[in-house]
């Protein structure tokens, strides 16, 4: 099928610079990414990548796809894993010393900001993250990865070991044609009870490849770890 070169999917580099963390310097490269599709589901134009080291033409780079969570990550919310698991691919990958973390704007899976504090005006009711979602007539996982091909051929990366608990990502990775070596399980601990029912939830009724009990641990005593390789 003919697609018009007018609603075709377009990547491109819109800036970069080297970014400070306290996880040492990352190239930040901001895209501009014209999807009619994304467009309507309204997701952002913008994706990032955070770029440690040297990737270009490298196999098996260490590659985090995140996608966006204001609530953990801007305002602090302890209901989710999400800002511990940026922070720790962030740390796995200056351990390495190269990697990728891609970090994708579709909030709350792919359904929202508006969509995702409903859910959590349900989850508060007693309903748990999937329920929630269905409740809202919404999928349970909404998130797109169609923009992740083409920033990592854009960065050169010529297959990557992927930073995930979640086997339906590494599935759809694939599925758009990316080569995804293996999978690098990321256990992170979390700081409260419905965080770690959260991850529950993930681990029963979303197939993420989880342990049974879930460590909570209080904020200042807060770590992660990576599988060693």
């Amino acid at each position: 099928m003919h697609v018009p070169e007018a609603i075709r999917p377009r990547l491109g580099v819109a800036a970069q610079a080297v970014l400070p963390t306290r996880f040492g310097d990352f190239q930040a490269v901001v895209f501009h990414w014209h999807d009619d599709a994304a467009s309507a589901l309204g997701l952002s134009s913008e994706p990032v990548a955070l770029v440690m080291g040297e990737v270009r033409g490298a196999r098996g780079v260490a590659v985090r796809v995140h996608s966006e969570c204001i609530t953990s990550e801007v305002f602090g919310s302890v209901k989710c894993d999400c800002k511990q698991q940026l922070e720790a691919a962030q740390a796995e990958i200056a351990r390495r010393g190269a990697g990728v973390i891609l970090y994708l704007r579709q909030e709350g899976r792919g359904i929202g900001l508006a969509n995702k504090i409903r859910a959590y005006a349900l989850q508060a009711e007693g309903a748990d993250t999937v329920d929630a979602n269905r409740m809202l007539g919404l999928a349970d996982d909404a998130r797109r990865y169609d923009v992740v091909p083409p920033m990592l051929a854009e960065l050169g990366v010529a297959s990557v070991r992927l930073m995930t608990n979640n086997p339906a990502k590494v599935e759809a990775l694939r599925a758009l044609g990316v080569e995804v070596e293996r999978r690098i399980p990321a256990l992170v601990k979390v700081e409260s009870a419905s965080a770690a029912g959260y991850l529950d939830v993930k681990r029963a009724r979303m197939r993420h490849a989880l342990p049974e009990h879930v460590e909570v641990e209080p904020r200042e005593r807060r770590c992660s770890s990576y599988d060693a390789e």
